[in-house]
C-alpha cells in the first residue's frame, strides 16, 4: 500500500473552501490523506459562501469505521444540519461501497495536492518545480500561513521567495511581504542575539530546521549551520560571542590547546573543527563592521558600540569559563586583550619614553582602541607625560617668558594630570596605581617650576608696572595691546572674559573650536620673533576683584561690576568707540530666547565694542562639577556656544581671555586647611612667608597696602575645602590666557596672522615632529649707500631651496597651463613653499599652517587660510585628480605625494 500524504487543518480548510461551494449540499468529505494535527485540532469552522460551517475531522482505517463515523455524524447533526464530516485515513478507494461514496463530495476520496494548495494560497499561477518534491517545505508553508494569509505573488512562486516568507513567519527574520530579503551574515548574527527568533527556530520540526539551515548556508555562507545549531540548542545569544572567541583561539600561538577548549564550549553545535574557520571569519567580519559603525559616532554609532561591547564582554566570560583567558591575552579583538595591553603600557610609565611609546602603539593597534576611546586617550596622555619628563626644563629667564611657556607647554601638563586623575574606566587597580605614581612624579616636577617662578615673580613684582612691564604682557594692558588692535579699521571684537579660566582649560577650549567656523590668529611677529599665543600676568593677588577689574578697566583697579562697566566704557571712549559690558544675568535669554535680545542687538551694532563676563568656571571651583571631568568643552560653559555663534553671525572677531587661573584640590578629602595668620583668602594672606609661600610687594599688588604672602604650592590653602582655588602665586593662577579668533570666512585683520594648530602644541604632547622653524636671523647691516631690505615676517617654516619638489611643480608645463585658468593665483614662491612644507610634514597640515608657510616665504600675509587652500586645490587638482584636498571636515590639508609627482614633476621620484 503506497504511503498516504499527511494533511493538517490548513490543507483541509483550503480543500473545503474549494469543494463545498459546488458540493450540492453534501456533508461528507473523504480525503486521501492521513490527519497530521492530532486530536486537539479536529473541530473547527470554515467560511463558505458567507456562512459559517462547522467541521469535524476523523481518521479511520477501515470501511466499517468510516460508515459508523458517518452515521454518528448524521445522528448528532440531524438531517437538516450543515456540519461537515471530513474522513481521513488509509482505506483504499476500492474498499469503499457506493452507498457511502454516494454521500461524499465528488463521490470519491479527494486528493490533497499540497503543491496546488500552496500555489493557491500565494495567488500564484505556477510553482517552482523544485518545491513539488520538498514535502517539508509545502507542509511548513501550509502550517505557517499568517493570519492575514500569504502575500500575493504574480506569476511563479519561486523557491527562494517561498523560503523567505517561511523564514519570516517562523523566526521573525525578515518580512513575509518583502519581495527581497537582504540576508547576510550580519543579519543572521544580529538575529541570533534576540531571544524570540532563536527560540522559535528551536521549536520547529527537525525536517524544517534542516531545510532552512541548508538554504541559509547557501544564501549567507558556511557559518549558518553552526549558528543555527546553536540557536536550536537554545544558545543563539552566544553565537556571535563564540564566533569572536573562535577567531581569537585560532589566531593564538597555542591554537591546538585553545581549539580543544573551544570544542567543549560549542558542544554538539559544532559539526567539525573544519567549520570553525569560516564561522570565526564570519563573526569577525560582522564585529569589524559593527566597530566601524561605532567609530562613526552618532545615535547609530552608540547603538553599534553597545552591541560590540556586549558581545565581546560575553566572549571574555565564556573564555574565562573554559580557562582560555591566559591563552588569548594577546588577542586584538577581545576586551581582555585590550586590558592586557593597557596593563603592559602602565608597567612602562616609570621608565623612558621609548618603551611607553611602543606599548602605546600596541594598544592603539587593538581593534577596540577607538571604542574604548577615553581609556586609550588617557593612556596616550600618560605617555605624553613620560615624554615631558624626558624634556629639559625650559630656559625662561623672565616672568613674561614663563607665563607664555606655561600657556604653550606646562599648562598642558596640568591638563594631562587632570585627565589621569579621573582614573581609568576599567577600574583596574594596577593601572590606577601606575597613573597615581606618574601623577606624583609630575606634581613634584611641576612644584619645582612653580617654586622657581614664585622667586622670579617676587623679584619682578617689586618694580613691574604698566610703565615698566619688563617684557611681560600685563592683564591691565590686554585691552590696549590686544583688543584695541582688533578694533582698528572698524573692527568690532567681542571680548569674552571666562572668569577663572586657566591655561589648561584655555588650550582645551581652543582645540574644540571648529576650524570651519573659526581661525585662531595672533599678532604678526617681528623679525627674530616667533608668532604664538599671548599670555598675560594677572594682577596680585589673583582674585576677581582686582584682576578682572584691572583687565576690563585697562589700568590697575579693584572693584565690582559697577567699576568694571565704568572702566570698560571709559577705556573705549578714549579711543572714540562706544562699548557695552554684560555680566552674569545680563546676557542670558529669558524663556524662549537663547541669548538676551539686548545682547543680540548690541552684537548687530555696526560700531559698538561688546564685552561679556562668563562665570561658569569660577563658580565651579566652589562646589565642583557634577560630571567630575577634568576637561572643559565648549558646551560645558554656560551660553559659550551661543555667544560664539552670535559673534560669528555678526562677523565679529573674538578675544577669549581670563582674569586669573586656578588650582584644583587633589588632596585627600580629610585634609584640612593650613593654619596661618592674617588669612585674607583661600590662597593669600598677610604676614611672613613660610614653606610653599612667597612674599610679594610692589605696584601691582592691589591689596593689604601692596604687600601680601601668597601660596605657590598647589596643595596649600587657608580656608575650607573646595573643588579649586585662586588667589595664589602658582603658574596656573598667575597666567592669563589671551586667545584671538576670527570667523573662518572673514579676512584676518592687518597686523595679525593665522596661528597654525601645529604651532600651539609642544613636541612632547604631539609625539611627532612637524617642521617648526627657528626664528629668522636679524638682517645684516647694509653698507653705506645700499638700500636696506625690508624685514620679513619671521620664517615659521624652512624656505624652499633650489630645485625642491615645490619649485619643480610650479615650473612644470602642466602647472603653468593650469595657472592661466585660475583668477588671481598666489605667487609661485608661496605655492612652492606650501607644497614643500606639506611634504616635510608627511603630507598633512592644518590650513593655517599651509598659509603660514606661504606667508613665511613671501612676507605677504595670507589673511584667509581656507581661501588660500581652495585656490591651491584649483591649481593642483587637474582633471579632478585630488592632488590636494581638505579632509577631516576642513581641519586638515592632505597632499598626495604620488599624484603630485605624476601630474607635475614628470615622473621624477618624490
Amino acid at each position: 500500500m503506497p504511503t498516504r500524504p499527511a494533511a493538517g487543518r490548513r490543507a483541509i480548510e483550503v480543500l473545503l473552501e474549494a469543494e463545498l461551494p459546488r458540493a450540492e449540499g453534501r456533508r461528507l468529505v473523504l480525503v486521501d490523506a492521513v490527519w497530521a494535527d492530532g486530536d486537539e485540532g479536529r473541530d473547527f469552522t470554515v467560511q463558505i459562501d458567507g456562512a459559517t460551517r462547522r467541521v469535524h475531522v476523523t481518521d479511520q482505517d477501515s470501511p466499517l469505521g468510516i460508515t459508523e463515523a458517518w452515521q454518528r455524524h448524521l445522528a448528532d447533526a440531524g438531517p437538516d444540519g450543515d456540519g461537515v464530516l471530513v474522513v481521513t485515513g488509509r482505506v483504499p478507494v476500492d474498499q469503499l461501497g457506493w452507498d457511502l461514496r454516494g454521500h461524499a463530495v465528488r463521490r470519491r476520496p479527494l486528493a490533497v495536492d499540497r503543491a496546488g494548495i500552496v500555489t493557491q494560497l500565494f495567488g500564484a499561477e505556477n510553482l517552482d518545480t523544485r518545491m513539488v518534491r520538498e514535502e517539508w517545505l509545502l507542509d511548513a508553508l501550509l502550517d505557517a500561513e499568517p493570519s492575514g494569509g500569504w502575500p500575493r505573488v504574480v506569476g511563479v512562486l519561486t523557491r527562494d521567495r517561498a523560503l523567505r516568507a517561511l523564514l519570516a513567519a517562523r523566526t521573525g527574520l525578515g518580512d513575509t511581504g518583502a519581495d527581497s530579503l537582504d540576508l547576510d551574515a550580519d543579519t543572521l548574527f544580529d538575529w541570533s542575539r534576540g531571544p524570540a527568533g532563536p527560540r522559535r527556530f528551536a521549536e520547529l520540526a527537525e525536517p524544517e530546521r534542516v531545510g532552512l539551515t541548508e538554504w541559509l548556508a547557501q544564501v549567507t555562507g558556511p557559518a549558518a549551520p553552526t549558528l543555527l545549531a546553536l540557536a536550536a540548542d537554545g544558545r543563539g545569544a552566544d553565537a556571535l560571542p563564540l564566533g569572536a572567541l573562535a577567531a581569537a583561539a585560532l589566531g593564538c600561538p597555542a591554537a591546538a590547546d585553545a581549539g580543544f577548549a573551544l570544542g567543549t564550549l560549542f558542544g554538539s553545535a559544532l559539526g567539525s573543527f573544519d567549520a570553525l574557520t569560516p564561522y570565526a571569519a564570519a563573526a569577525t567580519g560582522v564585529l569589524t563592521r559593527w566597530i566601524a559603525q561605532a567609530e562613526a559616532g552618532g545615535p547609530a554609532g552608540a547603538d553599534a558600540r553597545a552591541r560590540v561591547v556586549a558581545v565581546l564582554e560575553r566572549a571574555d566570560q565564556l573564555a574565562d569559563t573554559a580557562r582560555l583567558t591566559p591563552l588569548l591575552a594577546e588577542d586584538r579583538l577581545l576586551p581582555s586583550g585590550y586590558r592586557t595591553r593597557l596593563r603592559a603600557l602602565a608597567a612602562t610609565l616609570d621608565g623612558r619614553p621609548k618603551a611607553a611609546q611602543d606599548a602605546l602603539r600596541r594598544l592603539a593597534d587593538h581593534q577596540l582602541a577607538t571604542l574604548y576611546g577615553e581609556s586609550t586617550e588617557r593612556a596616550r596622555t600618560a605617555v605624553r607625560l613620560v615624554r615631558w619628563f624626558d624634556t629639559q626644563a625650559p630656559d625662561t629667564s623672565s616672568v613674561g617668558q614663563t607665563v607664555r611657556e606655561h600657556l604653550r607647554s606646562t599648562g598642558r601638563v596640568d591638563l594631562a594630570v587632570g585627565i589621569l586623575a579621573e582614573g581609568d574606566a576599567s577600574r583596574d587597580g594596577t593601572i590606577g596605581e601606575a597613573y597615581h605614581r606618574l601623577i606624583g612624579r609630575v606634581r613634584d616636577r611641576r612644584r619645582e617650576l612653580d617654586e622657581r617662578f614664585a622667586r622670579d615673580l617676587a623679584t619682578w613684582t617689586e618694580a613691574a608696572s604698566q610703565q615698566a612691564p619688563n617684557g611681560a604682557l600685563l592683564i591691565e594692558d590686554v585691552l590696549a595691546e590686544v583688543a584695541a588692535p582688533l578694533a582698528r579699521d572698524g573692527g568690532r571684537p567681542l571680548v569674552l572674559v571666562l572668569d577663572g579660566m586657566s591655561a589648561d582649560v584655555a588650550v582645551d577650549l581652543a582645540a574644540g573650536l571648529d576650524p570651519r567656523a573659526w581661525t585662531e590668529i595672533c599678532p604678526a611677529a617681528t623679525a627674530g620673533r616667533r608668532s604664538g599665543r599671548l599670555a598675560a600676568v594677572a594682577m596680585l593677588p589673583t582674585v576677581t576683584r582686582v584682576s578682572r577689574a584691572s583687565l576690563l578697566c585697562g589700568t590697575a583697579a579693584d572693584g565690582g561690576q559697577d567699576v568694571e562697566r565704568a572702566g570698560f566704557t571709559a577705556f573705549w571712549k578714549k579711543r572714540r568707540r562706544s562699548s557695552v559690558l554684560f555680566h552674569k544675568g545680563g546676557y542670558e535669554g529669558t524663556a524662549g530666547h537663547r541669548l538676551a535680545p539686548a545682547l543680540l542687538e548690541e552684537l548687530a551694532h555696526e560700531e559698538r565694542i561688546v564685552g561679556v563676563v562668563v562665570n561658569t568656571i569660577d563658580d565651579a571651583l566652589a562646589d565642583g562639577r557634577e560630571s567630575g571631568r577634568a576637561r572643559w568643552r565648549i558646551g560645558d560653559i554656560a551660553k559659550l556656544a551661543d555667544l560664539l555663534d552670535a559673534a560669528r553671525g555678526s562677523g565679529r572677531p573674538v578675544l577669549l581671555v581670563s582674569d586669573h587661573g586656578h588650582v584644583l584640590d587633589r588632596g585627600p578629602r580629610d585634609t584640612g586647611p593650613t593654619p596661618a595668620d592674617g588669612v585674607q583668602g583661600a590662597r593669600w594672606r598677610t604676614g611672613p612667608a613660610g614653606p610653599g609661600e612667597v612674599a610679594l610687594a610692589g605696584p601691582r599688588v592691589r591689596a593689604a597696602d601692596g604687600r601680601i604672602t601668597a601660596a605657590w604650592r598647589d596643595d596649600l590653602r587657608y580656608t575650607a575645602r573646595q573643588a579649586g582655588y585662586h588667589g595664589g602665586a602658582s603658574l596656573a593662577e598667575v597666567t592669563v590666557p589671551v586667545l584671538a579668533f576670527v570667523p573662518s570666512d572673514s579676512r584676518i585683520p592687518a597686523g595679525w596672522t593665522a596661528l597654525p594648530a601645529e604651532d600651539t602644541v609642544p613636541d612632547w604632547w604631539r609625539g611627532s615632529t612637524v617642521p617648526v622653524a627657528e626664528p629668522a636671523p636679524e638682517p645684516k647691516a647694509q653698507g653705506r649707500g645700499r638700500k636696506q631690505a625690508a624685514p620679513q615676517e619671521e620664517s615659521l617654516f624652512p624656505q624652499p631651496g633650489r630645485g625642491t619638489i615645490g619649485e619643480e611643480t610650479v615650473r612644470s608645463a602642466a602647472y603653468r597651463s593650469q595657472r592661466d585658468f585660475v583668477r588671481l593665483p598666489p605667487a609661485d614662491t608661496a605655492v612652492a613653499a606650501a607644497l614643500d612644507t606639506l611634504l616635510a610634514a608627511g603630507g598633512k597640515l592644518s590650513p593655517a599652517a599651509v598659509a603660514a608657510a606661504a606667508q613665511a616665504a613671501t612676507g605677504k600675509s595670507q589673511r584667509n587660510p581656507e581661501r588660500f587652500v581652495t585656490v591651491l586645490e584649483r591649481l593642483l587638482n587637474i582633471d579632478g585628480y585630488p592632488v590636494l584636498q581638505l579632509v577631516e571636515s576642513g581641519r586638515s590639508v592632505h597632499l598626495d605625494k604620488e599624484l603630485l609627482r605624476q601630474q607635475f614633476t614628470g615622473g621624477t621620484p618624490a
